[in-house]
């Protein structure tokens, strides 16, 4: 008698160095071609949908493998030219390779797929992209490693720590690859050294530069394993020399075994501890440590949309779950009667306060908590919203935020989702505690030449 549950193996189609010839049928959140051997998907760089290649096989797993194109047979119409093969190599601009149209079209469809596997039927709109979409982040933070013995700044290989050199990050404000290049040419010159992870010995980590976009106010940090940064005067005499909008240089601390970048000491050593910008006629402090929206230009159309989605009136009361450091918050303030905002992160609460305060705004009130636990509270105490914005990170929200929400019977849920997957997981809760889905899912292209994708979705509550 056979035994039940019995496993039966599977062989794998494909060997490690196997040529093959293949088509591309789709693309993983990665930014890979995807090729199918009777159903077994293979992973490859820089292939796009609609070429047919001739790979290698460079890793095998149980469940797919990894390849290289060694030539293209069929190249796609979609593929554009001319692209710095770092930026696709690295995870830069994983989708540098594809026209930007193709772009907004496969960041449409990712939105439709995701509903499409939980089972809720959604109209979701032409994304909405740049003019020009290169050269928008307002932030870098950017490895340092010895390199044949000389300190470099670049992007990790994908799925590796090995850095790859580069002064042109493709996606980055020019004035921001510039304040990182002239930093790492200032520490090569002092002999300054690189962090070297495995041995636990030498000096820095990172380089952070980040630039009001609208301000042009330039802030440079330098994250170090050491208490202490050598020559940090002369550094500082150095960078305001080479660059004139340089409004901050801080030292950061990180001396933990750990992928986070920034740690949470900053030690200011010239200029301000924080520069400005603005964002919808409004002024933001924005830190070392500050969550600031690295596109703003797509940004205000983002918070512009979701504000006329959510139809608020004067007389509203609002809440803004993951306030941050108050951006959605202020930025609609003026439309609404009283709003409640909620952050998890001390310091962005405090950044948040400042901003209120800067910018003369009163009828707001911020609170430092985890956002499920403060909305389940605010819900205990009573307090009726009519309309919910919600912005959370690419987990998406919990069960008993949602519950919460429900129990405040808000008119109107404004959900903004930088993750599809989870956007449509939650959906499918929000809708089983009473609402609909209000008009079209609108997705923007805040983060262009990447997979991610930003989108705004209305639920209006049913009335009883």
């Amino acid at each position: 008698m056979a035994k039940a549950n019995r496993v039966y193996k599977t062989e794998v189609p494909v060997k490690k160095n196997q040529e093959i010839q293949g088509e591309v049928i789709d693309i993983t959140y990665q930014g890979m071609g995807v090729v199918k051997i009777d159903n077994f998907p293979i992973f490859v760089v820089d292939a796009i949908p609609g070429e047919v290649v001739n790979l290698s096989i460079t890793k095998v797993l149980k469940n797919y493998a990894f390849g290289r194109v060694l030539t293209r047979v069929q190249e796609s119409p979609n593929r554009a030219e001319d692209v710095d093969k770092v930026a696709i190599t690295t995870g830069i601009a994983p989708l540098a390779n594809l026209k930007y149209e193709a772009q907004l079209t496969f960041k449409q469809h990712q939105i439709e797929q995701m509903f499409k596997k939980v089972n809720v039927e959604v109209d979701v709109k032409p994304t909405l992209g740049m003019e020009n979409p290169t050269k928008y982040r307002n932030k870098a933070q950017v490895p340092v490693q010895l390199i044949n013995g000389r300190l470099e700044t670049g992007f990790y290989r994908r799925g590796s720590h090995k850095l790859v050199p580069t002064d042109d990050f493709y996606i980055q404000d020019p004035k921001v690859d510039e304040a990182v290049v002239v930093t790492r040419d200032i520490l090569r010159d002092l002999g300054i050294s690189a962090y070297d992870e495995e041995t636990n010995k030498g000096v820095v980590r990172h380089i952070m530069a980040r630039r009001g976009y609208y301000s042009h106010e330039l802030m440079v940090v330098i994250v170090t394993n050491t208490k202490k940064l050598p020559d940090a005067t002369e550094i500082a005499t150095r960078l305001q020399a080479k660059l004139p909008e340089l409004k901050s240089f801080i030292h950061n601390i990180n001396n933990h075994d750990t992928n986070v970048i920034m740690g949470q000491w900053n030690e200011t050593i010239w200029g301000a501890n924080e520069i400005h910008d603005q964002l919808m006629d409004k002024d933001f402090v924005i830190g070392p440590n500050s969550f600031y929206q690295v596109n703003p230009q797509t940004t205000a159309t983002l918070y512009t949309l979701a504000a006329e989605k959510a139809g608020l009136k004067k007389t509203d009361i609002v809440v803004d779950a993951y306030s941050g450091i108050g951006t959605i918050t202020l930025s609609i303030a003026d439309k609404v009667k009283k709003i409640y905002g909620v952050e998890v992160v001390e310091t962005a609460v405090e950044d948040a306060e400042k901003n209120a305060k800067n910018n003369h705004i009163e009828n707001v009130s911020f609170v430092t908590a985890d956002a499920p636990e403060q909305m389940v509270k605010w819900a205990e105490d009573g307090l009726k919203p009519n309309v919910v914005f919600v912005d959370p990170p690419r987990k998406g929200l919990t069960a008993e935020l949602i519950f919460a929400v429900s129990a405040m019977k808000p008119e109107t849920f404004v959900y903004i989702s930088c993750n599809p997957a989870t956007l449509a997981r939650d959906a499918v809760q929000i809708l089983a505690e009473g609402f609909k889905i209000d008009g079209a899912v609108q997705p923007i292209d805040q983060f262009p030449q990447t997979t991610h994708v930003e989108s705004i979705t209305v639920f209006k509550r049913v009335t009883d």
